[in-house]
């Protein structure tokens, strides 16, 4: 797949990610741009701030650009936006994390129709992340709810990628019980009492997995579960891809309020849509995201393996329902979890 782009990316990182590399005797333009985004998107966006830094510079040579990036769960970082978090862009994992900030006049209300496939770049699935030679025998969701196995994922009330997680079981279970909602909580319920704790954000679920040891199996997303097994500790995990599993997309919007006041919307909308660059696109390939581009989606077809998916809120119901019935608080999340032990 062409992984030597990863590498490069990484190693130019200290010199690129921090500014287009004009010295400071050379007249230019200085901006800064905050990109406000979830945790497992950490090692894409260091690859791709300086490619598009590369790209911007060509065409605005006159423009000093700094990227600075915040990462943590995807609904405590949208929280962090509304709380006054001056991102420029958010760039996250779930669509109902950018309406909240809609819905608070931070988003304009157009944003899914700014830019292609309704605002999202690429997408990923929910994988399980096992230990070498799968000890445990884990291949699908079922087997997440025998007694005497630990999963680990992160908290679905402030991690997109915990939501994905849970709703991923979830619809497993739906699936598996012929859509008999008292039969899938039941098996949420078995499956709930083998998780030991919950980490805040998906990256911190990670760590906990593959550096403290804790649990049999990782439920997180296909993207994060190649980077450890590929680059992080490679040839110390191996990849599950259960029978049925949900679709988790990355959508993207500009933070109007901040970037108008900040006379930088102009560029967070380029740094937005040079995501769906060719570049860009392969990139995403060679991190593991399934690229929206088709094209360069079937080039990669040996990485990204075809499954039988879904999307929450074309199964679920509409974000705002899934949000209300699944997370608030004394939603199904909490109940279960509260009857689990």
């Amino acid at each position: 797949m062409g992984k030597i782009r990863f590498i490069i990316a990484l190693t130019a990182l200290s010199l690129a990610a921090c500014g287009s590399g004009k010295t400071n005797t050379e007249k230019s333009q200085y901006k800064k741009i905050l990109n406000v985004s979830y945790d497992v998107s950490r090692d894409f966006f260091k690859a791709y701030n300086p490619l598009f830094i590369e790209h911007f510079s060509r065409n605005h040579p006159h423009i000093d650009l700094h990227i600075q990036q915040s990462h943590g769960g995807s609904s405590k970082q949208a929280m962090s936006v509304a709380n006054g978090l001056p991102a420029d862009v958010v760039t996250m994992n779930q669509t109902s994390d950018i309406d909240s900030l809609q819905q608070r006049g931070l988003v304009k209300s157009d944003w899914t129709q700014r830019l292609p496939n309704n605002a999202v770049p690429f997408s990923s699935v929910t994988v399980f992340l096992v230990r070498k030679g799968n000890p445990q025998n884990v291949y699908d969701w079922a087997d997440l709810a025998r007694d005497n196995l630990q999963v680990v994922f992160a908290n679905p009330k402030t991690s997109g990628n915990g939501r994905y997680a849970f709703l991923g079981a979830y619809g497993y279970g739906l699936k598996a019980n012929n859509g008999n909602e008292a039969d899938a909580k039941n098996f949420m319920r078995k499956l709930l009492n083998n998780v030991p704790m919950f980490e805040n954000g998906s990256r911190a679920a990670t760590t906990s997995f593959t550096q403290r040891q804790i649990g049999d199996v990782l439920i997180t997303l296909e993207n994060e579960a190649n980077i450890v097994s590929h680059h992080l500790a490679p040839g110390q995990f191996d990849i599950v891809y259960p029978s049925y599993t949900v679709e988790a997309q990355t959508p993207v919007a500009v933070v109007d309020s901040v970037a108008d006041k900040k006379d930088s919307a102009a560029i967070s909308k380029e740094y937005l849509a040079f995501l769906w660059s060719k570049p860009a696109q392969e990139l995403a390939a060679e991190l593991y995201f399934r690229p929206s581009d088709k094209s360069i989606l079937s080039a990669n077809h040996a990485d990204f393996p075809d499954l039988e998916t879904f999307r929450p809120d074309e199964t679920l119901g509409t974000w705002s329902y899934i949000m209300q019935k699944f997370f608030a608080d004394g939603g199904m999340f909490d109940e279960l979890t509260t009857t689990a032990k």
